[in-house]
């Protein structure tokens, strides 16, 4: 690929599958994510309702989805992936682990902007008769919205680096599109182009959300 007019359209269309896998994992992430990092806050000992024995095995999936390096969780979730979507090639394959990997992280950044509400507020909502459903949607997410906003740009941001890496394995996207384009044909002005734009991307991510915590962190 020695003629820069046939690079750009392939790298437009690597960007744009970049965009589309992270954008839906995201969506998704969030979606899970949330519920999942309120329920470990409010199960754990001294919660809203404490609830141990769930508490522990819910924490102890998380730290496993946390520490198990991505590029194995594309292998072991394959068959699941093939389930989902009746194939482990391409950008909507890649979806499928780029959201169990993102989960448990986020999750877990949910949990701890949760524990770091104000345990005043917490009483003095219980005190006025607030049920503790309520407690969780009137209280501790409001009051940890721009510290969630955070969490969630960084799980954004990790699931950019996670893309790349499922380019590796056939994810299609820019990592896929360095990999064949630049790495296999030894062009080196293809993949620091790749990784510029990469850069670009977190960078504006990076941004838009520091932009909103900050918004919210002074509503």
């Amino acid at each position: 690929m020695s003629d820069w007019s046939r690079v750009y359209p392939q790298l437009l269309e690597a960007a744009g599958a970049t965009l589309y896998m992270v954008g839906v994992a995201a969506l998704v992430t969030v979606l899970l994510g949330v519920p999942l990092g309120v329920l470990l806050t409010v199960t754990a000992p001294g919660g809203l309702a404490p609830r141990p024995l769930l508490n522990r095995v819910l924490g102890l999936l998380v730290n496993l989805g946390r520490a198990l390096p991505f590029i194995i969780l594309l292998v072991l979730v394959a068959p699941v992936t093939r389930g989902i979507v009746g194939t482990t090639i391409g950008s909507t394959a890649a979806i499928v682990p780029l959201t169990i990997g993102a989960v448990p992280f986020l999750a877990r950044l949910v949990e701890t902007s949760l524990r770091e509400v104000a345990p005043g507020k917490v009483e003095a909502a219980l005190s006025m008769g607030a049920r503790r459903r309520d407690v969780v949607r009137t209280v501790l997410l409001p009051e940890a919205r721009p510290s969630l906003i955070a969490g969630v740009t960084v799980t954004v941001v990790a699931l950019i680096s996670y893309s790349a890496m499922a380019g590796a394995v056939g994810g299609g996207g820019l990592g896929d599109f360095a990999i064949r384009f630049g790495y296999q044909q030894f062009r080196t002005d293809i993949t620091l182009l790749t990784v510029v734009l990469l850069l670009v991307i977190v960078q504006a991510l990076q941004w838009a959300g520091d932009r909103w915590a900050r918004r919210l962190a002074h509503v």
